[in-house]
């Protein structure tokens, strides 16, 4: 996977690393090897776990840790516009496009990235 996408200083790749109990997001450089940002849900606050734009999230069903993934999404699209970085490639890690990987990209979007 990682040898199709790369990301560069303009536009970087957004990494998502998901293990059992946590989501991580991090933008990369490749062209140096240096991660630019990075987010994880530790940083989330948990109060925050009540979304009330439905229609932002689209068809989403916010529990537990999809709705932890969809704040790690707009937390990384905020860190990523303090930088002025508007545009990344995303990269799912080789993980399947639905469920928590789905929702940090979506939560990344409705924060103003495009991919």
């Amino acid at each position: 996977m990682r040898a199709k996408v790369s990301g560069t200083k303009e536009c970087p790749r957004l990494c998502v690393f998901r293990s059992n109990q946590h989501i991580y997001a991090q933008l990369i450089n490749d062209t140096v090897g240096k991660i630019l940002t990075a987010a994880s849900d530790r940083e989330v606050d948990k109060s925050k776990i009540q979304i009330k734009n439905r229609k932002e999230i689209k068809e989403i069903e916010l529990k537990g840790k999809i709705a932890m993934a969809f704040l790690v999404g707009k937390l990384i699209a905020e860190k990523a516009l303090s930088k002025k970085i508007k545009q990344v490639i995303f990269d799912r890690g080789g993980y399947l496009y639905h469920g928590r990987v789905r929702a940090l990209a979506d939560g990344a979007r409705s924060g103003g990235l495009t991919f």
